[in-house]
């Protein structure tokens, strides 16, 4: 299998073990899982199935980021406790991920139980040298990494803009560098707080994936994954702490998804212009989101259009009179098609196009065994026509 790696900028040959370990960056739950999410999962979701195809075993570990800067101003806007409204969106975001029939996964730790892992590991970061507190935050010191950037490939100019649009603070006084990040800070008066060699207070939102992925797969993943709006600062920041302290690499490779745009801009919670999945699927069969979103390549930025919904659902309706009840044929040009696409850096518009087409030939007349390549050649890609 060939995936885009971020790292390296190009197209290469996957070279993975029997066992696959792969983290994925999961939700902050303060609102309802979007389209945006439901691509990227799906991306994912579709990697598993073709390396379980390959003969591999995933262990995918997706973590919850209950606790950081964007929850908590939600939680206190909503006057509840924050892990109240983590609870009910991890179980709409559940619920959805189960109707898009995606892979569970192995282990979703939770940011707010894995507070030990992060204070042992900035500890670590301490006794290297890579840390320094200012007024009672304990930051970390880019300037100790010789690699940082690496990831992005962005100038010190183009980290330190989009650093201020991500949750950065590159203008504050107390840091050294610009492109310094929290560790560990004092928590406001109605925010949690924990016990630590730094003084009572919560982590910064880049030390809880680091000590939550190595805890659950070790020092070093194979595959890393998350939208592109991660790499930095989150990613390269992930890096920058983890092979820190282990001196061996984070990640062997990183697959990126696009983002998808809604009435013009990027669809984003802060923005609102959000499409919910569990709106969604109330409208259309949530197999048919699944074909709607493999017209897109998933590294392409793109926006969502109302009427792909209903398109979708027709497609899928089409595929499924022209399945029958055919049992699957696991052997065929059209389940070699579909497996060479998905080998191709997951080409799931040649994908769609080749189960479409299929579709069409046995209307126009093809015999039984094309469709029962049509229900194997679905499966493949998570859609049981059925």
């Amino acid at each position: 299998m060939r995936l885009y790696d971020t790292a390296r900028q190009e197209i290469v040959d996957l070279e993975l073990g029997d066992h696959v370990r792969m983290y994925v960056c999961g939700i902050t739950p303060y609102d309802s899982t979007h389209l945006g999410h439901a691509a990227t999962y799906l991306t994912y979701d579709l990697i598993i199935r073709r390396l379980e195809d390959l003969g591999h075993t995933v262990e995918l570990v997706r973590n919850v980021t209950d606790v950081d800067d964007s929850i908590l101003p939600k939680a206190r806007e909503l006057g509840i406790d924050f892990l109240q409204l983590a609870e009910s969106e991890i179980n709409r975001f559940t619920q959805d991920m189960e109707a898009l029939n995606t892979r569970p996964a192995a282990l979703e730790p939770r940011a707010t139980e894995s507070i030990v892992g992060m204070i042992e590991l900035i500890r670590g970061l301490e006794s290297g040298g890579h840390t320094y507190t200012v007024d009672g935050v304990t930051y970390f010191d880019v300037t100790t990494f010789v690699s940082f950037g690496e990831l992005s490939h962005l100038t010190n100019e183009e980290m330190t803009a989009l650093a201020a649009e991500r949750g950065g603070s590159p203008d504050d006084p107390r840091q050294r560098n610009a492109l310094d990040f929290v560790l560990w800070q004092p928590s406001a008066d109605d925010e949690p707080r924990w016990d630590s060699p730094f003084g009572a207070g919560r982590p910064g939102w880049h030390i809880e994936c680091s000590a939550m992925s190595m805890d659950a797969l070790g020092t070093t993943i194979d595959i890393h994954g998350g939208g592109e709006d991660l790499i930095f600062p989150h990613h390269e920041c992930e890096i920058a702490q983890s092979e820190s302290v282990t001196g061996v690499t984070f990640s062997r490779y990183w697959v990126h998804t696009g983002l998808v745009g809604y009435q013009g801009t990027k669809m984003s919670k802060s923005l609102g212009n959000l499409v919910f999945v569990s709106d969604l699927r109330q409208e259309i069969d949530p197999r048919a989101i699944r074909l709607a979103l493999m017209a897109h390549h998933y590294r392409s930025n793109f926006e969502w259009f109302d009427e792909e919904a209903s398109d979708a659902q027709s497609d899928l309706d089409r595929l499924v009179r022209a399945a029958g009840k055919a049992d699957p044929v696991s052997h065929g040009p059209l389940v070699d098609e579909v497996r060479s696409a998905l080998d191709d850096d997951l080409d799931t518009p040649r994908v769609r196009a080749a189960l479409l087409g299929a579709a069409q030939s046995i209307e126009d007349g093809a015999g039984p065994p094309h469709r029962g390549c049509l229900v194997a050649a679905a499966s493949l890609c998570g859609i049981d026509l059925h």
